[in-house]
């Protein structure tokens, strides 16, 4: 059983913020990016770029009501969700997308190969152009990308101490996984020189609702917004420590 579909769609969101598609899937459904805030420290959260990996996606959507609910976060910030980066894999509890390509290893990084489950090419589904044109456009200080697969904090690119203070605040280990071929990381991480995380959310949350993930993993979120500064108090929800793991317990990553 996926974690079911937040409620409410970014287009229903109170004053405060702007939705926008950025593109469009495969399968014409829209990728939609919701905007709070206008400061000029710009941080980018992604979740569902693997359309079977969906609990970020609820957990985005409760961090924009936590948005409109606590505007002092927004002080100096521009904040950029896109709650599904891959809709099509959503809708169909896939990895990939509609083409049979995995979205994270279709940007044009350094160490991209040429492989039909890869894309043929760099940059050659719809997909993954809508997030290369908004890291173009905006070029965030920061990126977030949330998986569900290994349940622990990876970084790419110039992100270690941002990297320890999300594992920390989120009760999860911090593990070097490896840039792969292709990936987010990889691309803007390593190519560009802008920090990206990627949480790897515990595969067991399927019957979570938002405001539960929220408890368990808002403070890792605001945490990620509002570096360098320390968290202050009572901002996010109580988000206590969970179980972690050893690198020798962790899976082969699939991120």
């Amino acid at each position: 059983m996926r974690v079911a579909p937040p409620a409410t769609s970014g287009a229903d969101r109170v004053q405060g913020s702007r939705c926008r598609v950025i593109g469009h899937s495969v399968e014409g459904r829209p990728i939609e990016a919701e905007v709070h805030g206008s400061g000029p420290d710009t941080v980018l959260i992604l979740a569902s770029i693997h359309g079977n990996e969906p609990a970020g996606t609820p957990l985005l959507h409760a961090l924009a009501d936590h948005l409109d609910r606590r505007p002092q976060l927004l002080r100096g910030r521009t904040i950029i969700l896109v709650p599904v980066v891959n809709p099509d894999g959503y809708e169909h509890n896939a990895r990939h997308n509609a083409n049979r390509v995995d979205l994270n290893r279709n940007f044009p990084a350094d160490n991209r190969k040429d492989r039909r489950r890869y894309g043929m090419s760099a940059l050659s589904e719809p997909e993954s152009v809508a997030i290369f044109d908004l890291i173009d456009r905006h070029r965030p200080s920061r990126i977030i990308s949330l998986h569900q697969f290994a349940a622990c904090i990876d970084y790419d690119g110039p992100g270690r101490n941002l990297a320890e203070a999300i594992a920390d605040a989120a009760g999860l280990d911090l593990e070097r996984l490896g840039g792969r071929p292709g990936s987010l990381g990889s691309f803007a991480g390593e190519q560009l020189g802008i920090p990206v995380i990627t949480v790897e959310l515990p595969s067991g949350l399927k019957r979570k609702s938002p405001q539960e993930l929220f408890e368990r993993f808002g403070k890792m979120l605001v945490q990620a917004l509002i570096w360098p500064a320390r968290m202050p108090r009572d901002v996010a929800s109580g988000a206590a420590a969970g179980t972690t793991r050893h690198a020798d317990q962790l899976p082969q990553s699939g991120r």
